[in-house]
């Protein structure tokens, strides 16, 4: 169990951390690691530093000529001037600055340090390049929804283009924590509740920001977070703690940090949360024994804001000096935004309560970062505002956020057929989202700006047969009432052939410090989906969300639903484009919607119980809440298209070898008359295990293109490592036995059902 290592660690991290540290058994393996990608001139550079100079590499400090997005997003603290930051470049106290105001605020740091400090070392600048830089893209979650890592690998690429030409280095992304609990508002960062989709896109994402070569002026650094298991955090409370096993760690948890790890992100972020009562910036079993130890890990680990001054609030430091203590020998390299390091490093270090030994190992790991960016050869390569000013909100860049928005796009219900609209359709754009530059690029842009996307009624005026088609009512405000606006909505739905009904979640409702006790659409939105759904007319549910909602009443009921997330700058030209036909969406959940609030956490790859509610009706004693399915209104994976798919033909072979492969077909057509594209997904189910298992795991899934009438054959293979567990000694392992597989459309789909057996060694 992960509380029982964690807490032998603890007690040596009290009188004696000093020899927990040098005494690690994973020591050889960590320098081993640090020693593979470290330039042999770091050294010289190293022995010329004061013990001041030293912390003043560790330290990262929010920058103070920033925008008011930066300052916005970040909790408020009295930081230094832009002067004062540069008289700390001079005195070598500052490593780097992050959400920076752009290439010109580099350029002059920049220039500070490389003429005026004492050894001439090259700052580097971070920021937080979430789903882009100006040009934005969908949020990761809305990203997840296409089912394309690749997709999210060429965002990403243009995302570090903009931000490498306005000076940044470094981003603070991928968010790679699996979300299981809708009322954490972070999810809106990751890629949802799998671990197999997880992993693709976090590998895909870190590919993008670093590109082939990290010296490349279009390169930034990627940072893989928040470690470890943020997402777990109690009642989807941010900031919350985490008490889980270290099975769940190994299986959940922590392979979408391996897979960023093994894609090459060369640094991480330690989370917030305590981890089974050890908070994880100052957790030596695992930034220490597991990262670095046990995984070879090479680059640096960085505090999140401020989060080793926070172990004094968890209770686990008596104050600064024993937080950055404690938090330095565990593992975190660098201090961001408290200052600790700069203010208390020399004297541990002088009072021998932290080691010379593990003080310039840390500075390595950050030297050796700066090194592989290129920054000792040119520490101005990524500092150019002819570039900045040339490359952002390019037209290009433009037309990949258009078509990643559209991918983005799920379509949940479309009974009847109501979708595509046609161009000459009077349509009544109803809600607080129907027009108006507002909670367009969605929560965590530092750089991008809703002023410079499209709305959904610019976008669908311009594609409809004549402007004059569209009629706008605002009907409510977000989160409040709008006097007259339910009215007025309900004489635009009534002039209308078919209402687009624009609701759900703001801007400032998902991201950090956005948890929610309530998974719903705001009352003020429902009052008005009731009112206009009383009008009888057809109504397409269009739902902004960065999280999976549970949806009721006249939402729930109306024959067209799609969730389209934050789509960012291109939010009109791509609704317009899947609302008019334009483009059949594509996108599937990567979180299922839960039939009730009260059901959350909820995820499809659950445990069963005991006691499993049989297909039918609810039978008492059984698996499920009051007068609730124990299910998902809308599965992971589900998504609609404008064809007409269907399954058929399953062959498999009855036999997986131990170290052999298992083939799987299906035969897949669209009977449509609109091409589109189907997520074929392979879940698997290992129906008696020494650990019990997860009802379904998805294995593999393709993203096929299917022309109206085509029919493919889907092919998978499975091989014994897919099927691996960890086991109770806490090792990766796998049983020969039975297994369930399904090709199908979703998680709770049955599609294509068959069994096999794994055979012993």
């Amino acid at each position: 169990m992960v509380n029982a290592r964690i807490s032998r660690r603890a007690a040596l991290l009290g009188a004696g951390a000093v020899a927990a540290w040098a005494g690690s058994p994973a020591r050889a393996l960590i320098q081993a690691a640090d020693t593979q990608r470290i330039p042999a001139f770091v050294d010289a550079v190293i022995a010329r530093m004061t013990v001041e100079e030293k912390a003043g590499q560790l330290t990262l400090n929010a920058a103070a000529w920033a925008g008011s997005a930066a300052t916005a997003l970040n909790p408020p603290s009295a930081g230094a001037s832009f002067e004062e930051q540069l008289q700390q470049v001079r005195d070598g106290q500052l490593t780097g600055v992050f959400n920076g105001n752009g290439a010109e605020m580099s350029r002059r740091m920049q220039k500070v340090a490389m003429e005026e400090s004492r050894l001439k070392v090259p700052l580097i600048f971070a920021a937080d390049i979430i789903h882009g830089h100006r040009t934005v893209f969908p949020v990761p979650l809305g990203e997840a929804a296409s089912w394309e890592p690749e997709l999210a690998e060429r965002t990403a690429h243009i995302a570090a283009v903009e931000a490498a030409a306005a000076g940044i280095d470094w981003t603070f992304a991928p968010m790679v924590d699996i979300a299981r609990d809708a009322r954490w508002g972070r999810g809106v960062e990751g890629a949802g509740e799998d671990v197999h989709l997880g992993k693709l896109f976090a590998a895909a994402r870190v590919r993008g920001f670093q590109g082939k070569r990290l010296t490349d002026r279009d390169a930034v650094l990627a940072c893989a977070k928040h470690f470890v298991a943020y997402g777990a955090a109690e009642a989807g409370l941010d900031y919350n703690s985490v008490d889980i096993s270290e099975r769940t760690l190994r299986e959940v948890y922590f392979p979408p940090f391996q897979a960023a790890f093994g894609a090459g992100a060369l640094s991480a972020m330690a989370s917030f949360n305590e981890l089974s009562g050890i908070p994880a910036t100052a957790n030596h079993w695992l930034l220490d024994e597991v990262l670095h130890g046990e995984w070879k890990f090479g680059g640096l680990v960085v505090s999140d804001y401020t989060g080793d001054e926070e172990l004094i609030a968890h209770g686990y430091a008596k104050d600064g000096r024993d937080a950055a203590r404690l938090a330095f020998l565990a593992g975190v390299d660098m201090c961001m935004q408290s200052g600790l390091y700069m203010k208390h490093l020399p004297g541990l270090v002088q009072a021998g309560e932290v080691p010379q030994a593990r003080l310039d190992q840390a500075v390595r790991r950050v030297l050796a970062v700066k090194a592989q960016l290129g920054l000792f050869d040119d520490p101005f390569r990524r500092i150019d505002p002819r570039r900045e000013k040339a490359l952002v909100l390019s037209k290009p860049h433009r037309a990949l956020a258009r078509d990643a928005a559209r991918r983005s796009v799920v379509l949940l219900k479309n009974d009847g057929n109501l979708l595509p609209l046609r161009k000459n359709q009077k349509i009544a754009l109803i809600g607080p989202f129907a027009a108006g530059q507002h909670d367009l690029v969605g929560p965590w842009c530092v750089y991008g700006d809703d002023k410079q996307a499209i709305d959904l009624a610019t976008g669908m005026r311009a594609a409809a047969a004549d402007p004059s088609l569209i009629t706008i009512a605002a009907g409510s405000g977000v989160e409040e009432p709008l006097a007259g606006g339910v009215e007025a909505a309900v004489v635009a739905a009534g002039a209308a052939d078919v209402v687009v009904l624009a609701i759900g979640e703001g801007t400032r409702m998902s991201g950090e410090a956005q948890s929610v006790t309530d998974i719903v659409v705001p009352a003020p939105q429902m009052a008005l989906a009731e009112a206009i759904a009383a009008t009888g007319k057809p109504i397409v549910v269009l739902l902004k969300n960065g999280r999976a909602l549970a949806l009721e009443g006249g939402v729930a009921a109306a024959p067209a639903i799609l969730v389209s997330w934050f789509l960012g700058t291109e939010t009109g030209p791509a609704l317009a484009d899947v609302l008019y036909g334009a483009y059949s969406p594509s996108g599937r959940l990567p979180v299922s919607f839960p039939r009730a609030a009260g059901q959350v956490p909820y995820y499809y790859g659950h445990k069963a119980t005991g006691r499993p509610n049989p297909e039918g009706a609810l039978q008492e004693y059984k698996t499920h809440y009051r007068g609730v399915l124990n299910s998902a209104l809308y599965p992971f994976g589900h998504g609609l298209t404008y064809g007409q798919v269907a399954y058929a033909d399953l062959h498999h072979d009855a036999n997986l070898a131990w170290n052999g492969t298992l083939t799987a077909r299906a035969t897949v057509r669209n009977s449509g008359s609109h091409a589109c594209e189907e997520v074929v997904q392979l879940y698997v189910r290992d129906r008696t295990a020494s650990i019990t298992r997860p009802v379904r795991e998805l294995k593999a899934f393709h993203k096929i293109a299917l022309k109206p009438g085509e029919t493919r054959q889907v092919e998978f293979t499975i091989r014994r490592a897919d099927l691996e567990f960890v086991g109770a000694d806490n090792r990766w392992m796998v049983e020969p036995g039975t297994f369930d597989l399904w090709i199908a459309p979703s998680a709770d789909a049955e599609g294509l059902a068959g069994r096999f057996e794994l055979a012993a060694a």
